[in-house]
């Protein structure tokens, strides 16, 4: 591989749904216009992707599912569409925060803690656009729920 097919890759695999990271300007202002059309492109194109897979498992379901006369084909087959069918479902919940998210940029409420109110941070919501705890309260939020659990 060549150098400049190695640094192709490289940038590639930093890309963020198509998006590259974004670069705040010198004394920008947190969740600035610019900002959130970054992060309202990034939401959208993940969301377009999950909802491609959903209608690729609807066809593909309906192209695979056979009466097969072989009980074990049968159940593989239908073992094979619940876990797809589990996997779609929490895809689904994750277009639910994904419109939430998408809804909360619209609001002007995008990339502030819910429950302390301060900046999530870029690179937080970069790795994880549907955050809406800094990672501080999500820290503290773990920590309870892994007590009560356990």
């Amino acid at each position: 591989m060549t150098a400049t097919a190695a640094a192709r890759k490289e940038k590639e695999s930093m890309l963020i749904y198509g998006f590259e990271p974004y670069q705040p300007k010198a004394g920008e202002e947190f969740m600035s216009p610019e900002q959130l059309a970054h992060f309202k492109g990034i939401l959208e194109a993940w969301k377009r992707e999950l909802m491609e897979e959903v209608d690729r498992t609807v066809h593909h379901m309906q192209d695979e599912s056979a009466n097969l006369p072989d009980p074990n084909d049968r159940a593989t087959q239908e073992e094979e569409f619940s876990l797809e069918l589990r996997a779609r479902d929490r895809e689904r919940k994750l277009i639910r925060k994904i419109d939430e998210a998408i809804k909360s940029i619209d609001d002007g409420d995008y990339g502030f803690c819910e429950a302390c109110g301060v900046e999530i941070g870029i690179r937080r919501l970069e790795a994880r656009p549907t955050a809406t705890l800094c990672i501080d309260c999500k820290t503290l939020a773990e920590i309870k729920e892994k007590q009560m659990g356990g």
